[in-house]
């Protein structure tokens, strides 16, 4: 199969990946269990390969808004995984041009004994920001979070509400031109949600780019222009906004 072709204004390219895992039953860890497993068949370990991804080939260009859709374990989080840099494929390539955010798990990445302050600056140098670059930022990231008088706690007193703002805040400060998200664009109560919204809308006239996993179809139609629906690791279908809700109504 050729490789697609390449537009100048592709931000993300991802060329026929696929991603496999090794799935282990009947794990057996002593020295004893797997004696037992030379006599007893169902005491022996067994291995299979889980296809999570087969020839997956798509494009997005800069500014776009994809909505990544399809049931359980159609591929979706493990894709996003990938264009992310979290996950390598095992055949296929990713190009990935612009400072990616990726929303995937909210909080992931902070040291639970450190300040909310300290993890800020933490996570924000993993973006390759300098200490002066996010004294800047840290007032706007502690207001929009809303956590102002818990800052100076350790993390490990917050709860997960409290985890994802902080999270969310960090990653839509901090200028992403891509932002990956999987399911959760949806933090806190109703008016942090729409505060969400607006950001990330504001993020969008501003020229970002967008992939969005979820299941929830307001969310993908106020936010995504264009769909592609994985079906068994594979490219079923892709779409426009008008396709999503039909799309969405009939698959999901």
């Amino acid at each position: 199969m050729r490789s697609i072709s390449y537009h100048k204004d592709d931000v993300i390219v991802v060329d026929r990946v696929s991603k496999s895992f090794k799935l282990r039953h009947n794990r057996v860890e002593s020295l004893k269990g797997r004696f037992v497993g030379v006599f007893k068949r169902r005491w022996r370990q067994k291995t299979e390969s889980f296809h999570a991804l087969e020839e997956v080939s798509l494009q997005v260009r800069r500014g776009d808004a994809l909505a990544l859709m399809g049931s359980n374990g159609s591929g979706k989080s493990t894709l996003l995984q990938i264009i992310a840099g979290i996950l390598r494929p095992n055949a296929g390539r990713v190009l990935v041009q612009g400072r990616v955010a990726p929303l995937i798990e909210l909080g992931v990445g902070f040291h639970p004994e450190l300040t909310g302050e300290e993890n800020i600056y933490l996570n924000a140098s993993l973006y390759g920001f300098r200490n002066h670059e996010i004294r800047a930022r840290l007032a706007k990231i502690v207001e929009f979070s809303e956590l102002g008088h818990f800052i100076d706690t350790p993390v490990k007193n917050y709860s997960s509400g409290m985890y994802m703002r902080l999270g969310f805040s960090i990653a839509v400060h901090l200028e992403p031109e891509i932002l990956l998200a999987d399911e959760i664009l949806a933090v806190g109560d109703a008016a942090f949600q729409e505060k969400c919204h607006v950001r990330v809308a504001e993020m969008q006239k501003d020229g970002m780019t967008l992939i969005l996993v979820s299941h929830n179809l307001d969310q993908v139609s106020k936010y995504c222009t264009k769909f592609v629906r994985l079906d068994k690791g594979q490219v079923a279908e892709t779409g426009t906004l008008e396709n999503i809700v039909k799309a969405g109504r009939q698959k999901n």
